[in-house]
């Protein structure tokens, strides 16, 4: 049974260029992503399908191709999936709506 994503041996090597990618949505005012969110989206979402024999700079060229707004929609779609939240009660709705 294969443990992470087969990516995950280069993580430290791509550090600074996720540093980056993270530094450039700061720079659009999305603050709060960390670099454990970023890689979550690149091995859930991008790289769902790893490459055999992939090389370090297709890693950092896909990281750095990340655009902001492609970040936002996968967060927000998975801020929904794990969202659980009873729309005949109430209280629930009010938060919700918030």
């Amino acid at each position: 049974m294969k443990i992470g994503h087969e990516y995950d041996y280069f993580r430290t090597t791509v550090k600074p260029a996720l540093e980056s990618k993270l530094d450039e949505f700061r720079l659009l005012g999305y603050k709060k992503v960390t670099e454990q969110e970023l890689w979550g989206y690149l091995t859930k979402k991008k790289w769902k399908k790893p490459k055999k024999n992939v090389r370090l700079f297709e890693i950092v060229e896909e990281i750095m191709e990340v655009k902001v707004s492609e970040y936002i929609h996968y967060a927000t779609i998975e801020a929904f999936k794990e969202a659980e939240f009873d729309l005949d009660n109430e209280e629930e709705r009010k938060k919700l709506l918030k």
